[in-house]
């Protein structure tokens, strides 16, 4: 594989792909940065903000509304996680829990604690409660890298 890669003033980010047979592996690519381009619209404080996907840590669903973490503010977010989930496919982000889906690019480490409990830690610190139920899921996304 060759990466080339230049600025342009003036024009937005693009990213050409070029190959001489398209296979599991161009298409693996291509699915991978069309999920890097998602990004969530939410109001804070009278104001339209949008969240680019790299900036998410996860989403948490508390008392039926839907938050958006990011590294150091938290975003109440208009959706359900059903409709959250058919949005997301084929990006970093996956349900760890029935109340959370979490970005894997800010994962650091699963580990298991007592009781046969599994913490998610990610890069900011924060530490989220993996359910056993989606942790054929979290292997998914790693195995689509």
């Amino acid at each position: 594989m060759q990466i080339i890669t230049r600025q342009v003033e003036g024009r937005p980010l693009t990213v050409i792909i070029e190959y001489p047979e398209y296979n599991d592996a161009a298409a693996g690519l291509i699915k991978r940065i069309k999920g890097l381009d998602v990004s969530f619209s939410t109001n804070a404080e009278g104001k339209q903000i949008k969240i680019e996907l790299p900036d998410i840590y996860y989403f948490e669903n508390v008392e039926r509304k839907l938050f958006i973490y990011t590294e150091k503010e938290v975003f109440r977010f208009d959706s359900k996680m059903t409709e959250l989930e058919e949005l997301t496919k084929d990006t970093p982000l996956v349900r760890v829990s029935r109340t959370c889906i979490m970005n894997t690019d800010h994962l650091k480490e699963i580990r298991q604690v007592r009781n046969s409990h599994l913490e998610a830690l990610l890069d900011n610190g924060e530490m989220l409660i993996v359910s056993r139920k989606y942790l054929k899921d979290i292997k998914n996304v790693f195995g689509r890298r």
